[in-house]
C-alpha cells in the first residue's frame, strides 16, 4: 500500500520519478531473509491511495495546517498520472477513491515503513 499526498508545486516529472523509486525500491526480502527485492521481483502488487493529510505542518501549534498541499485539482492530476502509468508498467493496480472518506485497511508485516520523497525539479 502505497498513500501519496502531493504538495504545491510537485509536478508530472516528480511524480513519474516516485513512481519509478516505488517500482524499484527494494524492500522486499529475498530467499535469505534480507531487503534486496523490488515490487515486481517479489511478484507483488501496488495499492495506491491519496492523502493529502501527509503533507500537512505539523510542526508548530495544536492542529495541522494544510498550506503545503496542492490543491484538489493538482492532487487528482498528478495522482491520476501516477495511477495510470502504475497501471501500463505493472498491467494493473489498485486503488483508493479519490478524495472519499475511505476506510483502508493495512495490515504492517514487520516493523517497516518508509517515506519517499523526491527532490524538486531541477
Amino acid at each position: 500500500m502505497v498513500l501519496i499526498g502531493v504538495e504545491r508545486g510537485d509536478t508530472t516529472v516528480q511524480a513519474d520519478r516516485l513512481l519509478d523509486r516505488l517500482l524499484s525500491y527494494r524492500v522486499f526480502p529475498d530467499q535469505e531473509g534480507r531487503m534486496n527485492l523490488n515490487l515486481r521481483q517479489a511478484g507483488g502488487e501496488l495499492l495506491l491511495v491519496s492523502q493529502f493529510t501527509l503533507v500537512a505542518d505539523t510542526s508548530k501549534g495544536n492542529r495541522p495546517g494544510f498550506s503545503t498541499a496542492a490543491g484538489p485539482e493538482t492532487g487528482r492530476k498528478l495522482f491520476d498520472h501516477v495511477l495510470a502509468r502504475a497501471r501500463a508498467e505493472l498491467g494493473g493496480c489498485e486503488c483508493g477513491e479519490f478524495g472519499a472518506h475511505m476506510q483502508v485497511s493495512l495490515i504492517n508485516d514487520g516493523p517497516v515503513t518508509f517515506q519517499l520523497r523526491v527532490a524538486p525539479d531541477a
